[in-house]
């Protein structure tokens, strides 16, 4: 996914733009950057964060670094931020989003002018760098980043840092939030609001979609008036966000209490306690277990002084051997006990897989399962969620495959597998119960989960799990 921090101020703004970033590490797990702007012009440093933690690689940098503007980003794919020399002066440019259409706008690029792109270690264009080279195609900052909204299919957030302040652009839909805090001295933008709250600032406002700000110490403007259309991301509530989090006024852990409740709503199962797996699947649990009466426990601890995400590593096998090893069991909370275990989501399924077998080799005598969202179905083309090359990485299209005994099933077909009432539903989940050797499996439903978030359906994007985009 990724984050990112920007900060103007009166005063010098590097404290605040060096924890404001590190606030934002649980979205990103391979770069981590900052550019600021002073007396000296633009300084900027960026490291990779796969194997230590933001404020390790960039306490030195903190250290030196001097400005009274600057932007910072967690990201998990591209080094940035860029810094980029263009008729529109030099500037600083973060992005979060994700670029179907690369090809397409790269040749559009080659055509009208004679430019070129540095390619990244995997072969790929840096999307930062991609959005910037749009940017430069119009005569102004402003209608260089509206045309970039425009063009680009997927959706792109930014924050361009000039030496007269930060420029604050969120994606067409808003599918990812951009939140201003105000303090005495100044003003900063992120992506969770949480992240300026111990640096100071209160809550200012949330960007509208589209919405396009410049940030001043003095002030707040804003150039371009947000659009009518949301479709924010609900996965932000159900995984990415993180619990002190919130989005449209609304918060992640009471979304995800709320979550869990439903779900006990629904469900006929007496375990004997109710544990999420942590962290994010933890809140969930909770709403279940205050709903049902059925105890919450945690039945197993993650180690986490020193171990490093669980999807940080890039091949799987490394990954599903950290999710494992990180996982410390409480045996007198599982031998021969009945668990409901919660976890956010089923993705590939590997990981979840491997936690139950390893409760029941602790001695657990059931292990039910219940994730917080519908089965994933499609995969998302509007973020970063997964950097999976295949929709076939996800268990319930390999299951469908298997069921329909063709690799290539059509959409009509997919949305059968999609309601929670129809009998090609539950032989999905039946599969995925057995594959994944669970006792028993029940996914929340659609209608339950946005009802947990609390705003107009219409605003919010489903599409991984309904394949559709309104």
């Amino acid at each position: 996914m990724g984050g990112f921090f920007g900060a103007a101020s009166k005063n010098d703004c590097v404290f605040d733009l060096f924890f404001g970033t590190d606030y934002h590490s649980h979205l990103g797990t391979r770069r981590g950057g900052m550019a600021v702007y002073g007396e000296n012009g633009f300084d900027r440093a960026i490291h990779n964060i796969e194997n230590a933690p933001f404020r390790t690689k960039f306490d030195k940098d903190m250290q030196k670094m001097k400005g009274n503007l600057g932007i910072g980003c967690i990201s998990d794919y591209e080094p940035q931020p860029l810094i980029v020399r263009s008729h529109h002066g030099t500037y600083a440019i973060t992005t979060v989003g994700k670029i179907n259409n690369t090809e397409e706008i790269v040749k559009s690029v080659f055509a009208d002018n004679r430019l070129h792109f540095l390619e990244m270690s995997g072969g790929d264009i840096n999307p930062t760098e991609l959005a910037a080279a749009i940017v430069n195609q119009k005569e102004n900052l402003i209608e260089g980043i509206k045309f970039a909204q425009e063009i680009i299919d997927g959706s792109m957030t930014m924050l361009i840092l000039t030496p007269k302040g930060i420029y604050a652009a969120r994606d067409k839909y808003g599918r990812t939030p951009a939140v201003i805090g105000k303090k005495q001295d100044g003003y900063c933008v992120a992506f969770e609001n949480f992240s300026y709250l111990n640096l100071g600032y209160t809550d200012y406002r949330e960007l509208g979609p589209g919405e396009i700000d410049v940030i001043t110490p003095e002030g707040v403007k804003v150039l371009c008036a947000p659009g009518n259309e949301m479709k924010i991301c609900t996965f932000l509530w159900v995984y990415y966000g993180y619990p002190s989090s919130s989005y449209e006024g609304k918060s992640v852990e009471a979304m995800r209490n709320e979550c869990g409740k439903h779900m006990a709503m629904r469900d006929n199962v007496k375990p004997d306690i109710v544990a999420g797996v942590p962290d994010s699947g933890t809140a969930h649990a909770i709403g279940y277990a205050n709903e049902s009466g059925i105890p919450f426990s945690r039945p197993f601890i993650k180690y986490t002084p020193t171990w490093p995400r669980s999807f940080m590593p890039t091949i799987q096998s490394q990954r599903n051997l950290i999710a494992k090893m990180k996982l410390i069991p409480v045996h007198d909370l599982i031998k021969d006990k009945s668990l409901l275990l919660i976890d956010d989501s089923i993705v590939r399924g590997t990981q979840l897989r491997e936690t139950t077998e390893f409760l029941y080799e602790s001695g657990a005598k059931e292990v039910h399962i219940r994730p917080a969202c519908p089965p994933l179905v499609y995969g998302c083309k509007y973020l970063n969620f997964s950097r999976s090359s295949s929709e076939m990485d996800l268990i319930t299209r390999r299951v469908i495959a298997r069921l329909e005994n063709n690799d290539n099933v059509s959409d009509e077909v997919l949305q059968e597998y999609t309601n929670p009432e129809s009998p090609k539903y539950e032989a999905m989940v039946e599969e995925i119960r057995k594959e994944l050797n669970f006792t028993s499996l029940r996914f929340n439903r659609l209608d339950d989960m946005l009802d947990s978030v609390g705003i107009d359906k219409c605003k919010l994007c489903t599409y991984c799990w309904s394949g559709r985009e309104k």
